[in-house]
């Protein structure tokens, strides 16, 4: 398994009513995108969110959450929360929620 399917039915059905969303697998992984810009993707059985830089610091002050980095060199702006911190939809709402205002503020990606 390289991650896991119920998060993403569970994204899939909290972006279904959200414009401009593709799915993308990519590097074992599975990745949503709004305008080609990456809003939230799953590795192994974590949510990868992009609530940007500010709010990313912010987001390391809570319980179940840690920096994304899979490399050894953590993405600023990027973080994973671990499962216990997706509970209930409405906690996996927030994460999206938060990192679809970013991604909103930044251009497009075309191609």
């Amino acid at each position: 398994m390289a991650f896991d399917d119920a998060l993403g039915e569970r994204i899939r059905t909290l972006l279904r009513k959200t414009a401009d969303i593709a799915e993308k697998k990519m590097f074992g992984s599975l990745v949503f995108l709004h305008r080609g810009n990456m809003i939230v993707g799953i590795w192994k059985k974590s949510l990868i969110a992009r609530p940007g830089p500010q709010a990313g610091e912010q987001s390391l002050l809570m319980p179940h959450v840690r920096p994304f980095d899979v490399t050894g060199k953590p993405m600023k702006g990027w973080v994973m929360v671990h499962p216990e911190g997706l509970a209930t939809d409405a906690d996996l709402a927030l994460w999206i929620e938060q990192s679809l205002a970013f991604v909103e503020t930044l251009d497009a990606k075309t191609g």
